[in-house]
């Protein structure tokens, strides 16, 4: 006798409390929706409530738990997925009025974290945010999860710490928090070493699936993997791009910033989300074939400044053409310049590319001067490093012409100039630097 052993399908109905728009709850539902999807999960139905605030006990109003039920029995619904955080009593309460698994919007985004975390730092983080989040909810999730079994909800620390006491809890998040700050550690050395090889960082960094993963891939060979889900790439990656002038670069790429991003989530991802933080440039992706792209945009930016990422320079690509039919005015005021691209058909990359190039080139020191031959080694550093535009053998000495990066022109300066000078601008040009 055969035995179909395959889980079956989770059946969720979304639910959510609108106190702005219907319009924008219905969006925030839509992305819950593929929040679901991502999961394993497949929503069957969604529920509205128009109130001023969610209801303090329950969520939902009793009117609308009575239609949330009716809803559960006609779809054969299995669970029930709240699109804000619930507080432990708002859970017990819904879980107690509906009989089936109830979990928000927090929970679901751990839960997918929990399934694609693949380094060790990713499955710390995780399991990190994990602990703290269900800290206070011990009570609620030990009956739901004995009464209704594993599914989504339920991944990444699993059960076994559920039943821990809270003092277990306590301990083992001072053991992932010990962890952590070692990692960190180690992560800012390798930030030490990449600050000493003078090569610029480029934070890539966007809405989850704005196509953050497919533009590194087309742009530097990385074999990530890409799919149309949210949040399909979660472990931090960096690779070398070298640009059209032969300046070299190092790309790195972010986790994806989503609304009502968990707090949990980014105090336990702080360490890899700072790389933007310590960035030279910005590469801000953006869907541009989203309807909500405005609003994926201030999220970016908020997300950003909840980081404490000081002012740097940002380059917007705008981002999926070839899903856009006709002529669209995309602005980004908060971007120092904007790209229309396609990662995928390879459409205007290269004038990205150029872009990063000239944002680069205003954090550098314009140089346009003669070098004695004997300073072929300078004009070396000046080509490992910098960008060299013009080299002239001439009778008097090789003239150079090209950009070189503030914190090396002291040891790529001529000979005749002194090192000093290279402080603070190259000779004749002290308004070509901005820092």
């Amino acid at each position: 006798m055969m035995y179909d052993l395959k889980e079956e399908t989770e059946r969720i109905v979304v639910a959510g409390v609108c106190t702005f728009s219907m319009e924008d709850t219905g969006h925030l539902l839509d992305e819950l929706s593929e929040l679901a999807q991502t999961a394993g999960a497949e929503t069957v139905g969604r529920i509205i409530q128009s109130r001023e605030q969610a209801h303090p006990a329950t969520y939902l109003g009793k009117g609308k738990i009575e239609e949330l039920k009716d809803l559960l029995w006609e779809t054969s619904g299995t669970g029930v997925v709240c699109d804000d955080e619930l507080s432990p009593v708002q859970m017990k309460n819904l879980q107690d009025m509906l009989d089936v698994k109830v979990m928000d919007r927090t929970l679901l985004i751990l839960d997918i974290f929990a399934a694609r975390a693949a380094t060790s730092e990713g499955k710390i983080q995780v399991e990190l945010a994990q602990l703290k989040y269900r800290q206070t909810r011990l009570t609620g999730f030990g009956t739901a999860l004995s009464r209704l079994g594993g599914g989504i909800g339920t991944r990444g620390p699993g059960e076994k710490k559920l039943e821990m006491d809270r003092r277990l809890i306590k301990n083992r998040i001072a053991q992932l928090n010990r962890e952590l700050k070692g990692i960190k550690c180690h992560r800012e050395v390798a930030r030490g070493q990449r600050r000493k090889s003078w090569i610029p960082v480029v934070a890539i960094v966007g809405y989850t699936n704005a196509g953050k993963s497919t533009l590194l891939n087309k742009l530097t060979g990385a074999q990530i993997l890409m799919e149309d889900k949210l949040f399909a790439t979660l472990d931090p990656t960096t690779r070398n791009l070298k640009l059209p002038g032969g300046q070299e670069v190092l790309l790195t790429d972010t986790v994806g910033f989503i609304r009502k991003l968990p707090h949990h989530l980014v105090e336990a991802f702080k360490s890899t989300l700072e790389e933007a933080k310590y960035a030279d440039v910005i590469l801000h992706v953006v869907d541009a074939s989203n309807q909500q792209m405005d609003e994926q945009m201030h999220t970016v930016y908020e997300t950003l400044r909840s980081l404490e990422v000081g002012r740097k320079p940002v380059v917007t690509v705008f981002n999926k053409q070839d899903r856009i039919s006709g002529e669209e005015i995309l602005r980004d005021f908060q971007a120092d310049c904007t790209v229309k691209a396609s990662a995928k058909t390879g459409e205007g990359l290269s004038e990205l590319l150029e872009a990063l190039e000239a944002v680069l080139r205003e954090q550098k020191i314009a140089v346009e001067c003669v070098y004695d031959y004997r300073d072929t080694a300078k004009i070396q550093l000046i080509r490992k490093y910098g960008e060299l535009i013009e080299e002239d053998y001439r009778e008097d000495g090789i003239f150079v012409r090209g950009y070189v990066p503030a914190d090396i022109w002291g040891k790529a300066a001529p000979s005749d100039v002194p090192a000093r000078h290279g402080e603070d601008a190259a000779p004749g040009d002290s308004e070509n630097r901005r820092r």
